[in-house]
């Protein structure tokens, strides 16, 4: 054990999670790779949690966050911020949302719990609707719609949540059926769920389920489900927190892929929109967002440090096309891990968008979760020169790979090269 892991375990609480038998310490980073404090080198595929999304150490974000420290570091929202009311304005832009108001946190945490806040009060209703294997952040509010027991700790909650089916296209008692008849299912279920209980306040989903393994219902499915909350006035609540921002490729935002009855009437997001620095916020229409009858502030959210991270590193996902790289390099991707995974019969399924992937493992033979494989994998993957994370619902079982969204297609081959070679070396 390292002095610096024994000093963690000194002072940190026992929950606090981390990854690999023995932790390292990363000290710097450069583009698609980092280093850690032996001076070993790594291709990152997870990016600190789909967080850092353009570059580590992107010049245009570095420069923007030293030259606003050099001005002023902090105001708090009690006073005019000039970053934060133009990334706002890029922001409601952005989002698909009419008359959208934008609200900065410091985290998707708070940003969802905020959300949480203004459906509660809009509806009048404590009853909320999340989806099952669904993660939404480690607050008392965010753990109790957490459909996911590996990250919910507690059974109490400020809310009555009810669970839905659909975010798990190939396990549960819907796998089995073709797209359409799956989600006409799921649309059944939660028009019977409601004909038993108070209305609810809102549907809060993740459109590709990030903690729980990059899963992700057929496209439309939530759109579907919009058609039934708009009869029963039950607001829409789409987590972008890990979606957002042209990751999956296709859309900018999940909530794209299943926009037949429109936007959401709040949007949540965090993660990559800072490379790093910590920014959450909430988007919602303006008589949604102003539906609080008390004065708020936010003493962190909207820095001015952060807010210059936020609107360069924005600016040059727009510029350079991020999304469409994600597209592209993130299908040969895809791809690639498809074949190696029709090698190995521990791969039950290779899937995702964009560079949001997620590799399944199970015992050989059997359709049956297997976390100790993926752990172990994880550790190989390490040992060749990747980091990978890690996920999954019943079980950690999913290898979960989120590189920087600038991921050139030889870093693509080299990731998938690495990972295949740790996938043999399990057996």
């Amino acid at each position: 054990m390292s002095s610096l892991h024994h000093r963690h375990l000194a002072v940190s609480p026992d929950w606090l999670a981390l990854y690999y038998r023995h932790p390292l310490e990363i000290t710097h980073g450069e583009g698609r790779h980092v280093w850690d404090a032996d001076g070993n080198r790594y291709l990152d595929f997870f990016g600190g949690i789909l967080t850092t999304m353009t570059a580590h150490a992107l010049p245009e974000v570095t420069k923007a966050v030293s030259e606003q420290a050099g001005r002023i570091i902090h105001s708090s929202t009690l006073y005019l911020n000039r970053p934060m009311i133009e990334l706002a304005e890029r922001v409601a832009s952005l989002s698909g949302i009419p008359d959208a108001r934008v609200f900065f946190t410091t985290s998707g945490t708070e940003a969802n719990d905020t959300a949480l806040l203004l459906a509660t009060t809009y509806r009048r209703s404590n009853q909320i609707l999340a989806m099952r294997n669904s993660y939404h952040g480690r607050s008392f509010s965010a753990v109790s719609i957490t459909g996911n027991n590996a990250w919910s700790p507690t059974s109490l909650s400020p809310l009555q949540t009810l669970y839905v089916h659909g975010g798990v296209r190939t396990r549960g008692p819907y796998a089995h059926l073709s797209d359409e008849e799956f989600t006409a299912a799921c649309v059944a279920d939660l028009e019977d769920l409601l004909g038993h209980t108070r209305t609810p306040a809102a549907l809060i989903a993740e459109p590709i389920q990030g903690v729980g393994g990059f899963t992700s219902p057929p496209d439309g499915l939530y759109g579907a489900f919009r058609e039934v909350l708009n009869r029963h006035g039950v607001l829409w609540i789409s987590d972008e927190v890990q979606t957002g921002w042209g990751r999956s490729g296709e859309h900018f935002w999940g909530w794209q892929a299943h926009a037949q009855n429109g936007p959401p009437d709040i949007l949540t997001f965090a993660k990559g929109i800072g490379n790093g620095m910590s920014i959450g916020g909430v988007v919602a229409r303006a008589e949604v967002m102003n539906c609080l009858d008390a004065n708020s502030i936010s003493t962190f959210g909207g820095s001015p440090v952060t807010m210059a991270a936020g609107l360069a590193n924005l600016a040059y996902l727009l510029e350079h096309d991020l999304q469409g790289n994600a597209r592209r390099v993130g299908g040969l991707l895809i791809e690639r891990l498809r074949a190696i995974g029709a090698a190995s019969d521990r791969v039950r399924e290779v899937r995702g968008r964009g560079l949001m992937i997620g590799v399944e493992l199970v015992k050989p033979g059997t359709d049956e979760a297997d976390p100790e494989a993926a752990a172990a994998v994880l550790e190989a993957a390490r040992e060749g020169g990747l980091l990978i994370g890690k996920g999954g619902g019943h079980n950690t079982s999913v290898l979960r790979l989120a590189p920087p969204l600038s991921l050139a297609i030889p870093e693509a081959e080299e990731g998938a090269d690495i990972l295949a070679d740790a996938l043999r070396s399990v057996g």
